[in-house]
């Protein structure tokens, strides 16, 4: 394999000769079957062979002895930049460059290693509570999106008694209160403290049943009213849609995938994890349809495959889809070759929201889908149509876009107000 990315045999027998040489070789097969470029063999194998010779000059004699000499080696070659600098200066991220490629290889070629980049999440309270998500899911049959914001809370209020000391046995409404006070300055907004504070509550509920807690404390979890209706749905306007859509570089790989997103959002309303979970199963070329497996209401949809959204995911499929087995639409552009989380799906909106210079409270993908709500508004929908065109599980899901009538309320302010008072 080395020979497919170096020509000087010169060059190859430097890589054999080091004492880790089957590890690298090892790893530039791993990296050739995820493709990445050709450029990243050219930049890391060098580095590589530099490590090798800096943990064999530290004492170290096998593979295992190398996780031990990752910070020696950065930290050297960070000061060697610094020095060869007339300012001294590196960039904040050089060591993060020389550590990423070295603990990926090692990751591939050492079992059990773990990087110091972004490690698995262990499940909160999975010691002093282990059974509490299976019982989530086998007892009270919850979906995975469900079981993802039970994580996410439960991460929050664990941290919480880490850092004032606390451990589960030793609850109390004191406790808890104030740990409710302090999400609820956090900024965050009130429905998303009273999720956590409805989390909490079942939390502290199965507590009591196991026999941990010897009272049930879940009475003692306050949270915030928030009324519904309050809010107003954060949409832009077409304008500034097209403004968006105009402004995606079409050229690259990246940018076909993107506006090829940015249009399911926006034309069908779809959410940010349906985008990400559309396989080309999904896509039905022969009679233009596209179909919405598994949404949040519990149902699938099939819509009527718009030209512009079919346009543009063919042009993403032939010109910009990288090669893999995987069925999934949309993929990572760059290796490892992967599909894009609903995470991802998001942040491509909102990133490119901000490229267009639209100012809008939390940009992402509901963004857009809000937009799409409203227009259909616009159009004089009813409410039980939009809501079954976009997927809301419940009507009341829908209620809150007709407090925007927005043309109504042109037609007011510029008119007398006479018909309406009337």
């Amino acid at each position: 394999m080395l020979e497919e990315y170096f020509v000087k045999p010169q060059t190859i027998d430097r890589v054999r000769s080091s004492w880790i040489a089957t590890e690298i070789e090892h790893y530039v097969d791993w990296m050739s079957e995820h493709d990445y470029q050709a450029r990243n063999m050219l930049h890391r194998v060098p580095l590589l062979i530099a490590f090798g010779e800096f943990a064999r000059a530290h004492s170290a004699v096998s593979v295992a002895d190398l996780p031990a000499q990752i910070d020696g080696f950065v930290a050297e070659r960070v000061a060697q930049r610094a020095q060869a600098r007339r300012d001294g200066r590196v960039s904040p991220t050089m060591a993060k460059e020389l550590r990423g490629p070295i603990e990926q290889m090692l990751t591939v070629v050492l079992v059990g290693f773990e990087g110091s980049g972004r490690r698995r999440r262990e499940r909160p309270f999975a010691v002093a509570v282990p059974g509490f998500f299976e019982y989530l899911v086998n007892e009270r049959g919850l979906a995975p999106a469900s079981i993802e914001s039970y994580r996410h809370h439960l991460d929050r209020f664990e941290a919480y008694l880490a850092r004032v000391g606390a451990h589960v046995h030793e609850l109390s409404p004191a406790l808890l209160s104030a740990f409710v006070t302090e999400r609820s300055g956090a900024g965050l907004a009130k429905t998303t403290v009273r999720e956590g504070c409805g989390v909490l509550r079942v939390f502290l509920r199965y507590l009591h049943r196991e026999g941990v807690l010897g009272r049930d404390l879940s009475d003692a979890v306050e949270w915030p009213q928030a009324y519904r209706l309050s809010t107003v749905p954060r949409s832009i306007t077409w304008t500034e849609v097209e403004r968006v859509l105009t402004g995606v570089d079409r050229r690259t790989p990246c940018g076909k995938r993107d506006y090829a997103i940015l249009l399911l959002l926006v034309i069908y309303g779809l959410r940010g994890r349906e985008v990400a979970a559309l396989t080309l199963d999904d896509i039905d070329w022969r009679h233009e349809r596209l179909g919405v497996p598994e949404r949040k209401a519990g149902h699938s949809t099939t819509y009527p495959l718009s030209p512009p959204v079919g346009e543009a995911i063919a042009d993403y499929l032939r010109h910009g889809r990288p090669t893999t087995p995987d069925r999934h639409v949309f993929m990572r552009a760059l290796a490892p070759v992967r599909p894009l989380g609903a995470a991802a799906v998001s942040a491509c909106a909102g990133r490119h929201l901000s490229a267009a210079g639209v100012k809008v409270p939390r940009p992402g993908s509901h963004t857009l889908r809000h937009t799409c709500v409203q227009r259909l508004v616009d159009a004089d929908f009813s409410l039980k149509e939009i809501g079954d065109f976009v997927g809301h599980r419940s009507p009341a899901s829908t209620e809150i876009y007709a407090k925007v009538a927005v043309e109504s309320l042109r037609e007011v302010a510029l008119g007398d107000g006479e018909e309406v008072l009337g």
